[in-house]
């Protein structure tokens, strides 16, 4: 497989990319979503990728865009040898509806910071960077809306463009297909196989890595909706084979048509996952 050249300085390249995902961000928020709206077709009920581990089949309006911004993210781990805490914020996704039933996405990491401490001397490292671009195409197959039966499909690809902290080092790929069926009117079952060229764990080459995530959402009230949420990923690396296993519990509040407020905490199941994560974020429909 033919490999991604980058003659350009890791820093510029980011800087370059986070101004024109700014610009677009801005760009959007000059126009009300009114002001957007089809005059023979309502918008349909904001569908953020916001927050849990599930990947939603709806898509975005044609001609409109999603923003969705991490606040603050901090996930702990520990191993037998080392503690460790990263801490991300400005996680930035854009979707953008290109069609009835499909959306094209770019997400990018503003700021991680990860610190880790030897568990044995008490010795202190730390390291902060920017992560890397990963750019996705959402078809919608059916209902993309997300009501009833619905189904899509999602392939991505990753650009390394972060530093050292929390970019990958190299170029990942993957093709996820969301699933989701509505049980009653408040109730919907979700289901999201993936398969992943990941990258391994020494920054240089790609190995298989597959899972899924099944979840039950429910609408609390008109405005309120939580989810709970079980994933399972196998991940071949070269360096050691693992099995994550993670359960998660989020909720989202929609006070507006078109903004949604998250918040959300993830456990790790067994040795392999880690510890614990929390987050919080903002989605905003333009």
């Amino acid at each position: 497989m033919q490999r991604i050249a980058c003659h350009a300085s890791p820093v510029a390249l980011c800087a370059v990319l986070y101004a024109a995902l700014c610009f677009c961000a801005l760009f959007a928020c000059t126009v009300p979503a009114s002001a957007q709206t089809s005059h023979d077709q309502p918008l349909r009920n904001l569908c953020a990728d916001r927050p849990g581990l599930d990947t939603p089949p709806c898509t975005v309006d044609k001609g409109h865009l999603v923003v969705e911004t991490g606040l603050g993210d901090w996930t702990h781990e520990k191993d037998a040898d080392t503690r460790t805490s990263t801490l991300t914020a400005g996680d930035l996704l854009l979707r953008l509806g290109v069609t009835d039933d499909m959306e094209v996405q770019a997400g990018w990491t503003a700021f991680g910071h990860v610190r880790e401490r030897d568990r044995e001397t008490g010795a202190l490292t730390h390291r902060s960077g920017t992560g890397d671009l990963t750019l996705a195409v959402r078809q919608n197959l059916r209902n993309p809306d997300g009501s009833r039966f619905s189904a899509a499909v999602m392939p991505y690809v990753t650009l390394p463009t972060g530093g050292q902290a929390i970019g990958a080092g190299d170029t990942a790929f993957g093709l996820l297909i969301p699933l989701s069926f509505s049980l009653s009117d408040r109730i919907t079952l979700s289901l999201t196989p993936q398969a992943d060229a990941a990258v391994d764990e020494d920054r240089n080459g790609r190995h298989l890595a597959y899972g899924s995530v099944a979840g039950l959402g429910v609408d609390l009230t008109d405005s309120l909706t939580g989810a709970l949420e079980f994933q399972a990923t196998r991940d071949d690396d070269p360096s050691g084979h693992m099995t994550e296993a993670l359960a998660s519990l989020s909720f989202g509040w929609q006070p507006g048509d078109n903004i949604q407020f998250d918040i959300g905490g993830v456990a790790g199941l067994n040795h392999d996952s880690p510890d614990a994560e929390i987050y919080a974020g903002i989605t905003r429909r333009f």
